[in-house]
């Protein structure tokens, strides 16, 4: 189960940080979100992996601490959020420059 977890999050943040690099602005959106759900996991993860086990602290003889499944949550609202955001953004940008790279260099610049 750790290797499984573990390697989602490698994939997850390879691919993210891959995205993240491109020129275009709509792969640097999906690249943020993946490596957003990259580190959700690994918060989720640091919890403890254990199936079955109840999120509070009682007298059971196993728990699952409920901090790190409180934290994704808050995450996942504020990501969900901050992506709408630059999606607009970005639209706006698209809109009014008819360009989709990230950078400010023209073709025409960029070769001299």
């Amino acid at each position: 189960m750790e290797l499984l977890v573990a390697s989602a999050i490698g994939i997850l943040t390879a691919a993210g940080l891959y995205l993240a690099m491109r020129l275009r602005t709509f792969p640097v959106i999906i690249g943020m979100s993946l490596l957003t759900y990259a580190v959700n996991i690994f918060l989720f993860a640091s919890g403890g992996l254990t199936v079955g086990a109840p999120p509070i602290l009682s007298d059971a003889t196993t728990y699952t601490d409920p901090l790190p499944q409180a934290l994704v949550l808050t995450a996942i609202v504020i990501s969900f959020g901050m992506t709408a955001v630059v999606v607009v953004i970005a639209l706006g940008a698209y809109l009014g420059a008819n360009d989709d790279h990230v950078n400010d260099l023209d073709e025409k610049e960029g070769q001299a």
